[in-house]
């Protein structure tokens, strides 16, 4: 399961890289589909660790 944080700046890297799993909800991120395949790599990409997944898989 994926979430975004407090520490979101609103770059829209995440939803560029994955906008089949994130969406701009006012001036932050929010994840839409935590089945989206480049949830991961967009978690890595972000600048300020806004992210979080727990990759957990009996989830």
């Amino acid at each position: 399961m994926a979430k975004v944080n407090d520490k979101c700046i609103g770059c829209e890297v995440c939803v560029n890289m994955c906008p089949e799993g994130f969406a701009m909800e006012g001036d932050k991120a929010k994840v839409i589909n935590q089945d989206a395949d480049c949830i991961e790599d967009a978690a890595e990409a972000c600048p300020v660790d806004a992210i979080e997944v727990d990759s957990d898989p009996s989830e």
